[in-house]
């Protein structure tokens, strides 16, 4: 066998060469690594961790970052082979790649990216177990790759989406092939088609992230801004309180019956409780021990040993506690007294918790950490990954406004901090979740250890936020949140959408939302974010009125840049609309803001349609062909669209987007008049057509717009 330095002997059968890296080589290279980085080897053929190597998104848990080549990749010549792979598409612009000759980009693939390529590895070498294929890819043929794809297509199981991560990773095996120390079918398995084309994926220009409908959003957000502005203080108080029975507390229960006597004789103090809502009548309630030992000062884990009913003098101790129980000397309201009150549906006013013992107080903690991230990730608009990331001592001022100052790192490390703007309740909320973390950097992190690779899953801290809100609605007072799909991205579909009902938002949503483009700061992302949602149309006016004030907003930037926005009697009175807006704008010498604020006084009567425009004026009807010698039913109101007669009514706009279906319309009538033996009737009717869709495009020859 040969053997080149460094790079170990072959010892595959089936090898054509020695690859292309050393065993000891760096499987990261060119790019920024963390303090004391241990970086696995291409050598490693067990585990390529990248904890600790290169930086982790705070949404990601350890798992995504420590890539195992188990299972069928552990096979000595699938292992080679993926290593080689994955080598090669994380550093494109090795040396040793580029003088091989393979050009796959000069970007490396992220770490999210590896871990997706081997499981598409993985399935792809379970498919070819179950269909009998050679066990290796030296007896593979690009027909049986291309089989492979064929079945995804034809199974239920697998998006269009995937399917083109597929296909895109087996063209990608096909290009580096030649430098793969294994065989792998190098015949090109898509000559000139791209993973998209082959996968049949069509990536919609609309966004497909769905809005939370308002029926959640409301009760959902009115609850996190209860937690975070009404019971955190209690919240918050409590778990002052607790620390400091903690500090004093003792692990010794030495003395304690005197101390016990002492408590039991002050008529002021009652033994902590369990609440329990369902319990039955006459029964007692349940001690809350490890309460009632911190109050003596024991440790509440040393509860047992304090009131333990095995030993004689812990037995004696329970006894006196339990006759307290059975006189009703008990409470339930845990660490603190008078907590916030609040009135429920119902009129009935109270507390808003029946009691914060020491286990409410942990759940509490989590609950507030919880609402703060909702908060944070639906005003911000910040992504799930981005929220994760703030750190203590984020709000600051930018541009004398409140803003989350943090380090956006969507793809590069490298980037410039950014910020987003933020109202004082958000300010609020992150200065919550930075009095409940443990951890010594991050506000959103587990609560119950300091470990920085511990990560948060946004799903689920939503939805334990909506469960916990729910099962405790009849002392808080809080409205019942439906249960429906609710992910963290949707918040910012959500505000995003709501935000741009304002006049001037656009810009600002392009800023907030992290979308820049070449020419403007709102680009077409920006928009179909924007896009408002039909769920929303009543706390919106109408989704109708929202859509047609859109589409009136981009006819009137078409006119003012002297392009034509339509033909016909219609157009020019809405240009004459336009003209005098123009004017009354100029003179208040205003901007964008005061043109939009004219452009919806004015109340330009128009209805879009799909062969013309109309503006029909209620307020003056005269010249509506529609109207001419028609019965109007009872109750209707407005133009009738069944009779609209683009070619005569005045009312009617022709525009530019209407002339294609129009010629359209012209051209097949008149290759129907060709037809033989055409009936005379027939014909006649064919001609009317004819001549009234000519009047329509005549309108715009005739046009001078």
């Amino acid at each position: 066998m040969s053997k080149i330095p460094g790079q170990g002997p072959q010892t595959l059968p089936q090898q054509l060469r020695a690859p292309l890296f050393r065993v000891d080589e760096p499987v990261v290279q060119g790019r920024p690594l963390l303090k004391s980085a241990r970086v696995p080897l291409f050598g490693d053929t067990g585990i390529w961790d990248f904890n600790g190597v290169i930086r982790r998104p705070a949404n990601e848990n350890v798992g995504t970052w420590r890539m195992r080549f188990s299972g069928k990749l552990a096979d000595p010549y699938w292992n080679l082979l993926a290593r080689e792979m994955l080598m090669i598409l994380m550093n494109p612009t090795h040396e040793a790649v580029l003088k091989a000759g393979i050009s796959v980009g000069s970007e490396g693939v992220e770490v999210a990216s590896v871990s997706n390529n081997m499981s598409y590895m993985r399935g792809l070498l379970d498919w070819a177990e179950e269909n009998d294929l050679p066990r290796y890819s030296d007896q593979w043929t690009a027909v049986d790759l291309r089989r492979r794809i064929k079945s995804m297509k034809g199974s239920k199981a697998y998006r269009p989406a995937t399917i083109c991560s597929h296909v895109a990773l087996l063209q990608r095996m096909t290009a580096i092939a030649p430098a793969l120390s294994l065989p792998w079918p190098t015949e090109d398995l898509w000559p000139g088609k791209s993973a998209r084309t082959v996968s049949q994926y069509v990536v919609a220009t609309d966004l497909s992230t769905p809005v939370i409908p308002p029926q959640i959003w409301f009760p959902l957000i009115k609850a996190a801004w209860a937690f975070i502005h009404v019971f955190s203080s209690d919240v918050l108080r409590a778990g002052r309180r607790y620390q400091e029975l903690q500090a004093t507390a003792q692990s010794s229960v030495a003395g304690k019956e005197a101390e016990l006597d002492t408590w039991l004789a002050d008529p002021a103090n009652n033994i902590p409780v369990h609440f329990a809502a369902d319990r039955p009548a006459g029964q007692l309630p349940e001690v809350n021990w490890r309460l009632m030992a911190l109050n003596l000062g024991v440790k509440a884990e040393r509860h047992g040993g304090l009131f333990r009913p095995g030993a004689v003098a812990s037995a004696r101790r329970r006894a006196k506690v339990l006759q307290a129980v059975a006189e009703g000397r008990v409470t339930h309201q845990g660490l603190i007294e008078n907590l916030a009150e609040i009135t429920r549906p119902d009129g009935t006013r109270g507390p808003w918790h029946p009691g914060i013992d020491p286990y409410d107080l942990h759940r509490l903690r989590i609950m507030l950490r919880n609402a703060a991230f909702i908060l944070v990730i639906a005003f911000s608009m910040m992504r799930d990954s981005e929220a994760q990331e703030i750190i203590r001592g984020s709000v600051v001022e930018h541009y004398n406004s409140p803003a989350i100052a943090s380090t956006l790192r969507k793809g590069n490390s490298n980037l410039p901090r950014k910020h987003w703007w933020i109202a004082e309740p958000i300010a609020e909320a992150i200065t919550v979740a930075e009095a409940v973390t443990a951890h010594p950097e991050r506000i959103f992190a587990p609560l119950h250890r300091k470990n920085d690779a511990e990560s948060l899953d946004g799903v689920q801290m939503i939805e334990a936020f909506v469960t916990f809100v729910n099962q405790g609605r009849d002392w808080s007072g809080l409205e019942q949140i439906p249960g429906g799909y609710v992910r963290p991205h949707m918040f910012r579909h959500t505000m995003a959408m709501l935000t741009d009902q304002f006049a001037g938002s656009e810009i600002a949503l392009g800023m907030q939302l992290k979308h820049f483009a070449t020419r403007a700061l709102a680009n077409a992302s920006t928009l179909a974010y924007a896009a408002a949602d039909s769920s929303w149309a009543e706390h919106l006016k109408d989704s109708i009125e929202i859509a047609k004030f859109r589409k009136l907003k981009e006819l009137y930037s078409l006119h003012k840049s002297g392009k034509p926005i339509g033909f016909g009697p219609g157009a020019e009175r809405v240009k004459d609309a336009f003209d005098q807006v123009t004017v009354s704008v100029r003179a208040k010498g205003g901007g964008a803001r005061v043109e939009e604020d004219f452009l919806r006084k004015a109340r330009i009567p128009i209805r879009f349609g799909t062969l013309n425009n109309c503006t029909y004026d209620g307020t003056n009807p005269a010249g509506a062909v529609c109207l001419e010698d028609a019965i109007v039913p009872d109750g209707h109101t407005g133009p009738l669209d069944e009779r609209c007669r683009p070619d005569r009514c005045g009312n009617s706009m022709i525009g530019v987007e209407h002339i294609p279906i129009h010629d359209s319309h012209r051209r097949t009538q008149l290759k129907l008049l060709q037809t033989p033996n055409l009936p005379k009737c027939r014909k006649e009717v064919i001609t009317r057509e004819v001549k009234r869709v000519e009047a329509v495009l005549d309108m715009a020859k005739e046009s001078p717009a």
